[in-house]
């Protein structure tokens, strides 16, 4: 990075949101980031971006409640005042989300709702409801999943969130070319972190399959997907638009 970021990135106290935090950071760009419910989860991650030289501050935020991004902008613009004496941020990172496995045939509507309103809805209405402060020539990096690409039985209603969000991704490159503001998916494969931890704990032949079923013969881990989005925040970057980058070590190929 060439001048000093700032990057506001949801879900970012726990599992790929605070490894990209981390990794953002280690390149020297300022960080702003959600918790849902653990603040000391979020103070830990403040900390530790501060050991490494750079700001950072921390807002709740529950993605599946749109009515409550009326007061989150506000929020965000009084840290952006007092921390940094700007009035707009660089790049954004959707990344908060919650996991669901359920059969299509016993997905129940809440289930399916709450997907919905994280996964996506969350995702569409933040980003509108921020794009107003993002400085021109900023990036979006929106977090999707592997399972656009493969089907895994029990997946449907999450995948299709994420699908939807891949299209989404392509309206916001189009629509905000004109200011110079990049739109991207990163896709990862399956990640051995605490998104994943109950499946893997509970089903330890499923980390043999995926490694069985992987290029590279592992799972995933958070720092190979943190990496991937500091990449498409960077200069280097700046011809990748309104693509999906998939990191999955070769799943199912």
């Amino acid at each position: 990075m060439t001048k000093q970021s700032i990057a506001i990135i949801t879900g970012g106290s726990r599992g790929l949101g605070k490894d990209t935090a981390l990794t953002l950071a280690q390149q020297g760009v300022d960080i702003i980031f959600t918790y849902h419910s653990n603040q000391e989860a979020a103070e830990a991650v403040k900390s530790s971006i501060e050991v490494l030289g750079r700001k950072a501050a921390y807002l709740q935020l529950d993605t599946g409640v749109v009515s409550s991004f009326e007061d989150f902008k506000p929020s965000v613009e009084t840290v952006l005042e007092t921390q940094w004496q700007r009035k707009d941020f660089d790049f954004l990172i959707n990344n908060a989300g919650v996991g669901a496995h359920a059969m299509i045939g016993q997905t129940s509507e809440e289930v399916f709702d709450r997907l919905m309103n994280i996964q996506f809805k969350g995702v569409y209405f933040l980003t509108q409801s921020l794009l107003s402060l993002m400085a021109d020539g900023g990036r979006i990096v929106n977090i999707s999943t592997g399972l656009t690409r493969f089907a895994l039985p029990g997946y449907a209603a999450y995948a299709s969130m994420k699908g939807a969000v891949e299209t989404f991704t392509k309206y916001l490159a189009k629509e905000l070319g004109s200011r110079g503001i990049t739109a991207n998916i990163v896709a990862p494969g399956a990640i051995d972190n605490d998104f994943n931890k109950a499946a893997f704990t509970h089903n330890p032949q499923v980390v043999d399959f995926i490694a069985s079923q992987t290029a590279l013969g592992r799972v995933g881990k958070s720092s190979d997907i943190g990496s991937v989005v500091v990449f498409l925040c960077s200069e280097a970057a700046g011809w990748v638009n309104a693509q999906r980058l998939e990191a999955s070590g070769g799943m199912f190929l």
